[in-house]
């Protein structure tokens, strides 16, 4: 069975905007632009935002980065970022997630333990890997 990924980050761990300052290789990208419009070339980081819970296209973002893209840096998952996406986070390629200030690293990280390797190598496909379990292997 493959262990979870994903890195958590408590909201009040780093300052985002200090870090954005000194690191030239971090791009901070809005929801509702295409990742095929980037020049990956020297970025380490992506920083991709949640506005609010329900709005889910950072996770296309993340699968267009990861498994279109093939970009290896670190899939940051920002904005209103709870302790139930997280399974799902990693299924769609993030790297890491900040968690929303009011969400309790402890339990998040429960949560996330509660499902190791959920959905990888299970019976679809994802990001990570993108053979489904009952594809034979070569």
């Amino acid at each position: 069975m493959t262990t979870n990924t994903i890195k958590l980050i408590a909201n009040n761990a780093i300052d985002t905007a200090t870090v954005l300052d000194n690191d030239p290789a971090v791009i901070v990208f809005a929801n509702d632009q295409d990742p095929r419009e980037l020049n990956l070339a020297g970025v380490a980081r992506i920083d991709l935002n949640f506005p609010k819970f329900s709005d889910g296209r950072a996770f296309s973002q993340a699968f267009l980065l990861s498994r279109r893209l093939h970009f290896k840096g670190d899939i940051r998952a920002t904005g209103d970022v709870t302790a139930d996406q997280l399974a799902q986070m990693q299924r769609n390629g993030f790297t890491s997630a900040v968690l929303r200030a009011d969400q309790d690293m402890a339990l998040a990280e429960r949560v996330l333990a509660a499902y190791p390797g959920f959905g990888v190598g299970a019976y679809q496909g994802d990001a990570v890997h993108a053979s489904p379990h009952f594809a034979a292997t070569s």
